[in-house]
């Protein structure tokens, strides 16, 4: 069952490295991801999923002590997700259901994180997330259906143990001029959309998102958010709102429900 979540944006800029002399400007962002992880691990889970948005090569599970790294973004910095390796700790981490959205090769060790994993490894890393909670990562396709999504989301709460999830996802990117999409004068109606879904916990509000209208909004974020909306089905949670804004022209938002 879910008893608590934090949502918090993907995007590499997270990590002052990556950033290097713009990393001040996200200091509040980066601060107010830490929060929300603080939240969810005085929920005390006996198991934590990061969600984030993968291209093909990172969809699927991957292990605790998968590793992932930001050379692509120009910095020699690696990142392992929640420490060490644990073998086979999860095997039935995501439902054969969700068979569309994994390749055969989910279970290699071998795969290096998506980027949207390795900057929830590193924020993980740097709240000092407490390594004896078993971390697993979870790569979703942005193509992939939203009602796909939300029912892999219901069966990865259907358990019995405390589940707790670490959604990584960006919200439009198309809030400027300058942003990465252009601007697009429905951005702003959709990112306040998803903001007040998540300050509320409200899954039905987040599994109404359009998926079509995320797909033209460049919104990176769309299906970790419609796995949330299925995941936080019935588990009655509060949530607090941390973060709402767009520099650079992209939506992000930081929250937490327990």
């Amino acid at each position: 069952m879910l008893i608590a979540a934090a949502v918090c944006p993907c995007p590499p800029l997270l990590v002052p490295e990556v950033a290097a002399g713009a990393a001040p400007e996200l200091d509040p962002l980066r601060a107010a991801c830490a929060e929300a992880i603080a939240v969810v691990a005085a929920a005390r889970p006996e198991r934590l999923i990061v969600v984030g948005p993968a291209g093909p090569a990172g969809r699927g599970t991957h292990p605790q002590g998968a590793g992932g790294s930001f050379r692509g973004f120009g910095v020699d910095l690696e990142v392992r997700l929640g420490g060490r390796a644990v073998p086979d700790a999860f095997p039935d981490a995501v439902p054969d259901t969700a068979s569309d959205a994994v390749p055969d090769t989910a279970s290699d060790q071998r795969r290096t994180l998506p980027p949207s994993l390795a900057v929830g490894a590193w924020l993980l890393e740097h709240a000092g997330w407490d390594g004896a909670v078993p971390v697993e990562g979870l790569g979703v396709g942005e193509p992939l259906a939203a009602e796909r999504c939300k029912e892999v989301g219901r069966e990865l709460a259907a358990g019995a143990e405390r589940l707790a999830l670490l959604v990584m996802a960006d919200g439009s990117a198309c809030r400027t001029l300058k942003a990465p999409g252009y601007l697009d004068e429905r951005a702003a109606a959709f990112d306040a959309a998803v903001a007040r879904a998540l300050g509320s916990a409200d899954p039905a509000a987040l599994a109404a998102l359009d998926e079509e209208l995320a797909e033209e909004l460049k919104a990176a974020g769309r299906a970790p958010l419609h796995v949330l909306a299925g995941a936080g089905e019935g588990a009655a949670l509060k949530g607090e709102l941390r973060y709402d804004e767009a520099p650079y022209g992209v939506g992000y938002f930081v929250a937490d429900w327990s």
